[in-house]
């Protein structure tokens, strides 16, 4: 469980410094394509965790504001760190039914494999960052300055509470 801790922590720093970045950047506030990408983020990440708890996932869309989504997003650790705190090593290798997976079969061709609590939990972070890079490219396109975020960097910096904005 000490990786998946280490991959969270990260990602909440990761996240809190890219929001810190779009928001010191006046461009962004009425950008549709960074909102969506940011709210597709957190939605991800709330969605997975609605799974592990056995929870329907709620798919919120609505925000006044891109300070409102940042809220939201920083929201999300204080629930996830409790599921970490609360989950097992013996956890890990539990299969986690997605009830999106079964429509999956026909965009694969075939019915997705079973995949466990692990893969899910890995899927957050990697999914995270890959959206990450999309929201600094498009920061980048509207004259902000992206963040170093890099895992390694996280690590190099001594693994740094996030700071969120």
């Amino acid at each position: 469980m000490e990786l998946f801790r280490d991959l969270y922590n990260h990602m909440e720093w990761a996240d809190a410094k890219v929001w810190r970045a779009v928001l010191a950047c006046p461009a962004t506030e009425g950008d549709a394509v960074l909102r969506d990408r940011l709210v597709h983020i957190h939605t991800v990440q709330r969605a997975f965790l609605s799974i592990w708890r056995g929870e329907a996932p709620d798919f919120r869309e609505s925000f006044d504001s891109l300070r409102d989504v940042a809220q939201w997003g920083r929201q999300y650790y204080g629930d996830v760190r409790s599921h970490l705190a609360a989950a097992g090593d013996t956890a890990l290798d539990r299969i986690v039914i997605m009830p999106w997976a079964e429509s999956l079969a026909t965009v694969f061709g075939r019915k997705p494999d079973p995949t466990t609590l692990r893969d899910t939990m890995l899927q957050v972070p990697m999914h995270s960052n890959y959206h990450r890079g999309q929201v600094n490219t498009r920061l980048r396109e509207l004259g902000g300055e992206p963040p170093l975020v890099d895992f390694i960097a996280w690590i190099w910096f001594g693994k740094p509470a996030a700071e969120w904005p």
